[in-house]
């Protein structure tokens, strides 16, 4: 008779963890340390002084709305509770969805504050769709964006209706999207001593430890993604998209592209993208509908809040609807020019 195996009950020992927060702390040691010679290094190549200029302004941009986003975020782990959130959201995931992407109008912020918003709400049991949803309008429809758009297209208020129509259709259909074929596991596990609601807690420690890990994780991914934001900034010619007027499907894709890399604030891009005047408006809408959706540093946000093989999936098929949406909204609104 055979000898039935038993496992062992005890956990294997493991070393510790490189979070996000000892990243974080790395980079600012280090960045203290190294401040003289990294200084003359920088003020001996123009090009590392054009990086180091636009590390700094995507990361100062970025850094007010990621405040208020992870205030908001521990607002809804302090204040918010499951049951709650059922009762507000609708039961139907289609209406839900819905919902979400039409409250990124009462929001103002940007992108950089959405992830870890999305992410409490899918803590606090909300529907992914819903709070993927809510992650692509909340940046992209909310009145700060639209009056910006406004200020900075004067005279074209189909430049506002087409981002409004396009950032929304992007948000819904990825929504819908998710809940049809988006899978649980691709998500990374949140460590159990993030679940807030704990008997014997007060309200006032959930909400700072909630915010605290939440801005800590944020901040290191939006330190990763500014970087590589500013690499790839250095690389593109500053005259590059004069040769593409007249080429309408080239400098839709081109200008989805740069969207991407620039990764510029939502509230700041409308001013880049009315600035390059040789361009139609049609390709600057694409731009303005794909760079509040994804680019480099919400990329790498996404991977380190979600997981990167949510990251992998969810960027791809993002960047092609939200071009596609774009494109569709400014045929519309302000035509093929």
């Amino acid at each position: 008779m055979s000898t039935p195996i038993v496992e062992s009950t005890r956990s294997t020992p493991r070393g510790p963890r490189l979070s996000s927060t000892y990243v974080l702390a790395g980079l600012l040691a280090l960045g203290l340390v190294f401040a003289g010679p990294l200084a003359h290094w920088f003020e001996s190549d123009a090009r590392l002084q054009t990086a180091a200029t636009v590390f700094t302004g995507v990361f100062m941009q970025a850094v007010p709305f990621l405040v208020l986003g992870v205030v908001i975020s521990g607002g809804i782990a302090a204040f918010v509770s499951p049951d709650l959130l059922r009762k507000l959201l609708p039961r139907n995931e289609s209406a839900a969805i819905g919902v979400a992407g039409l409250a990124g109008i009462a929001l103002p912020g940007c992108e950089c504050g959405a992830v870890p918003v999305s992410r409490r709400l899918m803590d606090q049991g909300a529907p992914g769709a819903a709070a993927f949803a809510f992650l692509l309008s909340a940046p992209a429809v909310n009145p700060v964006v639209l009056i910006a758009t406004a200020v900075a297209f004067p005279g074209e208020p189909g430049m506002v209706a087409a981002r409004f129509a396009g950032s929304l259709a992007t948000a819904l259909l990825m929504g819908a999207l998710w809940s049809r074929f988006g899978r649980p596991e691709w998500f990374t596990a949140r460590p159990h001593g993030h679940e807030h609601w704990a008997p014997g807690r007060s309200r006032w420690q959930v909400f700072t430890e909630a915010a605290r890990h939440d801005f800590l994780q944020a901040a290191a991914f939006l330190v990763v993604g500014a970087a590589a934001a500013a690499a790839l900034h250095v690389l593109v010619p500053a005259g590059w998209y004069r040769g593409l007027a007249g080429q309408m499907l080239v400098s839709i894709v081109v200008l989805a592209l740069l969207a991407v890399v620039l990764a510029l604030c939502s509230e700041a891009d409308a001013f880049v993208a009315a600035s390059m005047s040789s361009l139609p408006l049609l390709p600057r809408l694409v731009f303005l509908v794909v760079g509040p959706a994804v680019d480099v540093k919400l990329f790498a946000m996404q991977a380190g809040t979600f997981g990167r093989r949510f990251a992998l999936r969810f960027a791809p098929a993002t960047f092609a609807v939200a071009t596609c949406c774009g494109a569709l909204a400014g045929v519309i609104f302000v035509g093929v020019r």
